[in-house]
């Protein structure tokens, strides 16, 4: 089988035309469910069973560290929600303070040159 695939080639390399896909499927389907196992093999339609573990095991991998990265940045999320809060509550405390001064009769005091 793998005389014929190499025979197959080096034809289609000396004679400098591409290689037939059709005669390459034709060798390995003269020896039957072996070869199209082969072709399915190839073509990753089939994947070993070690390779499937190894895949999903990065699939988790790489699940889990989203996962993280996720629960990271809500807590990020949360404390600039509290920040903004706090700054909120700054500013109307400020505005507050600043209508009473006025309210009292406090005039702020300008730095001469300023509007």
């Amino acid at each position: 089988m793998l005389p014929d695939l190499l025979m197959i080639l080096t034809a289609a390399e000396a004679t400098e035309t591409p290689a037939d896909i059709g005669k390459m499927i034709g060798g390995f389907a003269q020896y039957g469910v072996v070869g199209l196992i082969i072709v399915l093999l190839i073509f990753g339609i089939l994947v070993p069973k070690y390779v499937m573990a190894g895949l999903m095991a990065e699939k988790d991998n790489w699940r889990s560290a989203f996962e993280q990265e996720r629960a990271a940045h809500q807590v990020t999320r949360e404390q600039l929600a509290k920040a903004e809060e706090r700054g909120d509550v700054a500013t109307e405390q400020g505005r507050a303070m600043n209508a009473l001064l006025l309210e009292l009769g406090h005039r702020p005091h300008t730095a001469p040159g300023s509007a």
